[in-house]
């Protein structure tokens, strides 16, 4: 959410955002209501200072006057009174519109549409040779016994899956490995709860746009969350907390649910795009200063990509461009990790700074040194998202007999084995 009067004083630049991240909002139609809404409320404030100087005439009115003065005190109440449906409807139109107002992209973001348009700024590790035929995930998964799919999906629906045996154990090293770096840097683990209320999801800015994208229990008034970012977001909601408290470093574990809706027929083959998911997220809050932000988001890009190294996964860093980084970034990085069997990269990491577009939603604040209040800045990475990273993890690993080679760096958590074979 941006600032009602920086969009009135900055309105060309809110219009060059949208026009920038390809969307379709009406700059103008915000202004109209704005200004509405302002003659509406200086209307009632007029009004409320002719009633209160009304009200003072009344006591000193003679016996005759009181009836008149009275009837007239009653008509300004009622025009009062006929004000407030207009104002509260306008109230709700206006937030409902700034909700939907894109953030302001930094200057050197890289111009473009969509994903295609995204500019490679890192590669690194070895593309495989295999001397063999290669599999893919879901084959070598099948072949030892570490997944089903077919009957899981009988029973749950579609893009369902049910990990089994050594698979089990190398997901939940995964997240081990991930959750104890982050505790290394000084990050917070916390599990979070999946279910959220809408407040939240409007927080992130997931909603009012992304609603087709998130499972609703109606019984409940609760939603089920595709990220912890969601609950870690609102953790601060209202409060104005100390600059020597800052940053707020957590570390978010939970599962996580999207619907996927529109991606029907796309990448519906194994674990590559499924509604259920586990995931550990890293979330700041910081200061609000811009090159503070920037050494965050640095230093999230950085531990994602330690762990991809250390799974020893051939990977690729890019720089989103406008029109694919969403309505609250201001700058966003993906990691994306080889598949062999696709011959590409697929994104497992998301680095996205949102500045003040998140706090002002949630109302999270800090009073600096020199005791003035501002919003907090956010910015979030993922850390580890299972299964999708197990894709790279069985096929840049697999070896001739079907099993796979253990990254040296899961091994602890894998009985110090250097290999998995059903």
């Amino acid at each position: 959410m941006l600032d009602i009067k920086f969009i009135r004083d900055n309105s060309d630049a809110v219009k060059e955002a949208v026009a920038k991240k390809n969307l379709s909002f009406d700059v103008d139609k915000l202004l109209e209501v704005d200004q509405s809404l302002l003659e509406r409320k200086r209307e009632q404030q007029e009004l409320q200072e002719k009633r209160n100087a009304h009200s003072k005439k009344i006591p000193k009115a003679t016996p005759e006057e009181r009836p008149s003065l009275i009837e007239e005190g009653r008509k300004i109440g009622s025009e009062l009174d006929s004000l407030k449906p207009a104002v509260s409807e306008l109230e709700s139109i206006l937030r409902d519109l700034l909700l939907r107002v894109p953030n302001i992209p930094a200057e050197d973001a890289p111009l473009g549409k969509d994903e295609f348009d995204n500019v490679e700024i890192e590669k690194g590790g070895t593309l495989p040779s295999f001397s063999f035929k290669a599999k893919d995930h879901v084959e070598i998964l099948e072949l030892n016994n570490w997944a089903e799919f077919e009957t899981i999906g009988k029973i749950c629906g579609s893009r369902s899956y049910s990990l089994r045996n050594d698979m089990v154990l190398l997901e939940m090293a995964t997240h081990r490995l991930a959750l104890e770096k982050l505790q290394a840097k000084g990050f917070t683990l916390v599990s979070t709860p999946s279910f959220a209320r809408e407040h939240a999801l409007e927080g992130t800015g997931h909603f009012p746009e992304g609603r087709d994208q998130v499972y609703y229990l109606p019984d409940d008034d609760l939603y089920l969350s595709g990220t912890a970012e969601v609950q870690l977001n609102s953790l601060h909601g209202g409060d104005i907390l100390k600059e020597e408290n800052l940053p707020l470093l957590y570390a978010g574990y939970s599962p996580c649910f999207r619907r996927e809706a529109g991606s029907y027929g796309r990448d519906v083959r194994g674990l590559i795009r499924v509604h259920q998911f586990m995931k550990v997220e890293q979330y700041v809050v910081c200061k609000n200063d811009p090159e503070e932000t920037k050494k965050w988001h640095k230093a999230l890009l950085e531990t994602s990509l330690e762990i991809v190294k250390e799974l020893e996964l051939p990977y690729r860093v890019v720089e989103c461009c406008t029109g694919d980084m969403g309505t609250g970034k201001v700058k966003m990085f993906d990691v994306e990790c080889w598949v062999p069997s696709e011959e590409k990269y697929r994104e497992t990491h998301s680095c996205s700074a949102l500045h003040e577009w998140q706090s002002r939603r949630t109302n999270t604040r800090y009073r600096d040194g020199e005791g003035k209040v501002q919003f907090v800045h956010t910015l979030n990475n993922t850390a580890i998202a299972t299964p999708r990273i197990l894709v790279s993890i069985l096929e840049n690993h697999q070896r001739d007999d079907g099993g796979i080679n253990i990254p040296a760096a899961l091994r602890p958590y894998m009985g110090n084995r250097d290999h998995l074979k059903g």
